[in-house]
């Protein structure tokens, strides 16, 4: 019987155990919680994802209202928030885990996923973060500050990128995400 290369290709991710959803350049990371806990892949797979990177004491920390708000208006056409909490810039998010899950879920109402605190510049940036900054669309451009954004399509591939000060009821992001969603992977 012959095979097509999508096929083999197909059959060797399966092998591998990786997702589907992330067969592009977030393909075999491993994402873990702010508890330490691997977040399972259907909580992505086949999603739209917005990677945020965020800190609780930002002058852009009121930005998790929007975030929470764009995230309840399309996660059920499959887009996915995650937080990416991050001390990097000014020592913004000096928290413990169990710190940041309780301010953001007192102050803001919170209910998308948070990933463990990392970083996303410098000689320890996350395998994340080298990926998004990676990217085609990241241009190997270090993050500049909290709350930047990466839009990552069904496919796995980073479609977009955006500055702290795009705010999540942008036209630009909500378009993007808009497009995102309605592209097959």
């Amino acid at each position: 019987m012959r095979h097509t290369a999508l096929t083999t290709l197909m059959v060797f991710i399966a092998l591998l155990g990786a997702s589907p959803a992330f067969a592009g350049a977030l393909d075999g990371l491993t994402l873990k919680g702010l508890s330490g806990a691997p977040v399972a892949t259907d909580a992505t797979a086949g999603k739209v994802v917005l990677f945020v990177n965020v800190a609780s004491r930002c002058g852009f920390t009121p930005q998790y209202d929007g975030l929470q708000a764009l995230y309840e208006s399309f996660r059920d056409d499959g887009l996915v928030i995650i937080g990416v909490p991050c001390n990097q810039f000014g020592g913004q998010e000096p928290g413990t885990a169990e710190e940041i899950q309780t301010f953001c879920r007192a102050n803001y109402g919170v209910s998308f996923p948070l990933l463990e605190k990392q970083d996303v510049n410098g000689a320890d940036r996350s395998p994340l973060y080298t990926r998004l900054i990676g990217s085609p669309v990241g241009e190997d451009k270090p993050i500049r500050w909290n709350f930047e954004k990466f839009l990552v399509g069904r496919d796995g591939e980073v479609v977009a990128r955006f500055s702290s000060r795009v705010t999540p009821d942008d036209p630009a992001l909500r378009k993007a995400i808009a497009e995102a969603l309605a592209a097959k992977p």
